[in-house]
C-alpha cells in the first residue's frame, strides 16, 4: 500500500522541462543512478542453464509465430513404429537414467526460478527504501561516528592521490634534467679530448655534470621509493577498506528496507495471513540485521588498522622524501648516500630499464 502511495505521488511531481523538450536533471540524478546500478548489479547468473523453455530470452509471453516456422508440421517418422513395438524399458535401464536426469534438470531450474524470486524482491524492497530515503519519506539507520570516519578516509584517499599524481610529475621533470646532465657530460668530455687548448674547463665541467647526474639518480630513487609506496597504502590498502565499506553500505541499505517493511506490516491487521507474514519479516529482517552488523563491525576494525597502518607507512616515507631532497639540493652527496642506505632504498643499475639486445630482436 506504502509502494503504491509513493509511485502514485511520484507519478503527479513536476519535472522541469528544458527548451529542446528534455527533462531537467535533479540535483542528486547521477549518485541516484549509481546506487540503482549497485542495488541491480547483484543479480543472479543464470548462463548457466535454462529456466523455462519459452521463458527469459524467448519471444513475448512465449508464442511463436506461425509464419517463423516452415515446412511441414508433421512428418512421418518410421522410427516412431519400431519405438512402439521395442518392449517397456526395464527397471535400471537407460528409461530410469533418462528420469533421473529430467528431475534433476527440472530441480535445478526451480532452484534457478526461487533465486530470481528472491533477488527480485530483495531489489524491489531496496529500491523502494533508496526512493524513500531520496524523498525524505523513510528513515534510515546512521551511525555518526563510522560515517565521520568514512568520510575523512575518502577524504584522505583523495588528498593522497593529488600527491601521488605531483610526485610522479616530479620524477617525469627530473629525470628529463638528468638525462640532460648525461648528455651535456658526454658532450664536454668529448670536447676535452679534442680541444686542448680548453681541455681543463671541458673537463671539470664534464666531471661536475657527471657528479649532478650521478646525485641525481639517487634522488630519483628516492622519490620512486616514496611513490611505490603510497601507492601501496592508496590503491591497495585503502581501496581494500573502501570496498567492505561500500559492503556495508549495501548491507544498511537492505537493513533499513527489510526493517521498513516489518513496521509497515506490524501497523496493519492481526488476521491468520498477515500473523504469517510478519513471521517471515522477522525472520528476514533478523538475517539482514546479523547481516549489517557484522560488515559494521568489520568496518570499524579495518578502520582502526588502516589508521595505524597509515601513519606508520606516512612517518618513513615522509622522512625519506625530505632528506633525500634537503641532501640532493645542498650538495651533500654524504648524506644522500646515507639516506639511501637508512630507508633501504635499492637503485636500478644503469641501462635496467632498457630491453636486451634479445628482447628488441
Amino acid at each position: 500500500m506504502m509502494a503504491d502511495n509513493i509511485m502514485s505521488k511520484a507519478a503527479t511531481m513536476e519535472i522541469p522541462i528544458n527548451s529542446n523538450g528534455d527533462t531537467g536533471t535533479l540535483p542528486e540524478d547521477d549518485s541516484l543512478e549509481q546506487d540503482l546500478q549497485q542495488v541491480m548489479v547483484s543479480g543472479p547468473n543464470l548462463n548457466e542453464t535454462s529456466i523455462v523453455s519459452g521463458g527469459y530470452g524467448g519471444p513475448a509471453g512465449g508464442i511463436i509465430p506461425t509464419s517463423s516456422i516452415k515446412g511441414p508440421a508433421i512428418r512421418f517418422n518410421p522410427e516412431y513404429l519400431d519405438r512402439r513395438r521395442a518392449p517397456a524399458p526395464g527397471p535400471g535401464s537407460s528409461g530410469h537414467n533418462a528420469n533421473s536426469t529430467e528431475e534433476v534438470s527440472r530441480g535445478v531450474a526451480v532452484e534457478k526460478l526461487d533465486t530470481v524470486k528472491k533477488w527480485g524482491i530483495n531489489t524491489y524492497k531496496c529500491t523502494k527504501q533508496m526512493f524513500s530515503e531520496r524523498f525524505g519519506r523513510g528513515s534510515r539507520t546512521v551511525d555518526l561516528e563510522l560515517e565521520a570516519q568514512i568520510d575523512v578516509l575518502r577524504d584522505t584517499k583523495s588528498k593522497y592521490e593529488n600527491v601521488l599524481r605531483l610526485a610522479t610529475a616530479l620524477i617525469n621533470h627530473f629525470q628529463s634534467m638528468v638525462q640532460t646532465q648525461q648528455a651535456l657530460g658526454d658532450t664536454f668530455t668529448d670536447l676535452s679530448q679534442k680541444s686542448p687548448e680548453l681541455q681543463d674547463e671541458f673537463g671539470y665541467n664534464a666531471e661536475t655534470q657527471k657528479l649532478l647526474c650521478k646525485n641525481g639518480e639517487a634522488l630519483l630513487g628516492a622519490i620512486n621509493f616514496f611513490v611505490s609506496s603510497v601507492n601501496t597504502l592508496v590503491n591497495k590498502t585503502m581501496e581494500d577498506t573502501l570496498l567492505t565499506i561500500k559492503q556495508y553500505e549495501n548491507a544498511r541499505l537492505e537493513f533499513d528496507a527489510y526493517r521498513s517493511d516489518l513496521e509497515e506490516l506490524s501497523l496493519g491487521p492481526r488476521d491468520a495471513a498477515t500473523m504469517v507474514r510478519i513471521e517471515l519479516a522477522q525472520h528476514d529482517y533478523q538475517v539482514h540485521r546479523d547481516k549489517y552488523e557484522r560488515l559494521r563491525s568489520d568496518v570499524t576494525i579495518k578502520l582502526k588498522f588502516l589508521e595505524e597502518n597509515k601513519v606508520k607507512v606516512m612517518h618513513k616515507q615522509l622522512l625519506l622524501f625530505h632528506n633525500a631532497i634537503s641532501a640532493y639540493f645542498a650538495g651533500n652527496q654524504q648524506q644522500l648516500e646515507q639516506t639511501l642506505i637508512q630507508f633501504n632504498v635499492k637503485l636500478k643499475p644503469p641501462g635496467a630499464d632498457k630491453p636486451s639486445w634479445l628482447e628488441e630482436q
